[in-house]
Parts: C-alpha cells; sequence; structure tokens
C-alpha cells in the first residue's frame, strides 16, 4: 500500500539537547534518510542552519542518540520508524499542512460516549 505522498518532502531535525543534532528527509515514498548529523559544536551548527530555514526541531535525546549511529545518507531502519513517525507528523503539523489524500475524522464519524460500565465484575478483562 502506498503511503500518501505530502504536498512537498518533510524535515525534521531531531535533537538531543544541544550536543546531537540529526537531520532527517522524508519523500514520502521511501523510508526517511539522514541527511546530516553531528556532535558538539556540529550539531549547534546544524540546530543553528535548521531554526535559521524554518525546519522544526523535535528534541528528543534518546532518538538523536538511535539516529546519530545511521550511516549519513542512509534508510531509518523499520525499528525506529513509528519514533520517527512522531517527527514527521510533528513537522506537518508545525508546518501546518497534512499529506495529500488525508481526511480527517468528521463529526458524524464519531460514535458518540462510550456506555458506562456497571458493577464490578471485570472478568471480561
Amino acid at each position: 500500500m502506498k503511503r500518501p505522498s505530502p504536498p512537498e518532502s518533510s524535515k525534521g531535525v531531531v535533537s538531543g539537547h544541544r550536543d546531537i543534532a540529526v537531520a532527517l528527509h522524508y519523500d514520502g515514498d521511501n523510508a526517511p534518510r539522514v541527511t546530516a548529523k553531528a556532535n558538539d559544536q556540529g550539531a549547534r551548527e546544524i540546530l543553528r542552519l535548521a531554526e535559521a530555514h524554518d525546519i522544526p526541531l523535535y528534541p528528543n535525546a534518546g532518538l538523536a542518540t538511535a539516529l546519530v549511529q545511521i550511516p549519513l545518507g542512509e534508510e531509518v531502519p523499520e525499528e525506529l520508524y513509528r519514533a520517527v513517525a512522531e517527527v514527521i507528523a510533528f513537522a506537518y503539523v508545525v508546518a501546518g499542512r497534512t499529506p495529500d489524500g488525508f481526511n480527517p475524522p468528521s463529526e458524524s464519524d464519531n460514535p458518540g460516549p462510550l456506555p458506562a460500565i456497571s458493577g464490578n465484575d471485570r472478568s471480561e478483562y
């Protein structure tokens, strides 16, 4: 199943405070790629450039530590897809965009409140 294509590619930078930074690029068709990564002064330069070009910064030290291990230009491994999907979704929200074909649920899709649970019998759970 093909993923919805973004209106334009998505970029984001994951940081671990100011000492690690990893830039990601997602084209909507392939797995996200590591496009820049650095520690210390290089990380601060990536963060400065990202801020100067309005590229969203996503602070997550654990994810930044994992991503900095990936060779430059390589795709993000499948084990990190969920965490990187959060970064991509964050970049979309910050940019005020949604992927092509995305239709948010309407009020008519809302089934209403959940029924109340009666009694203390929780054997079904």
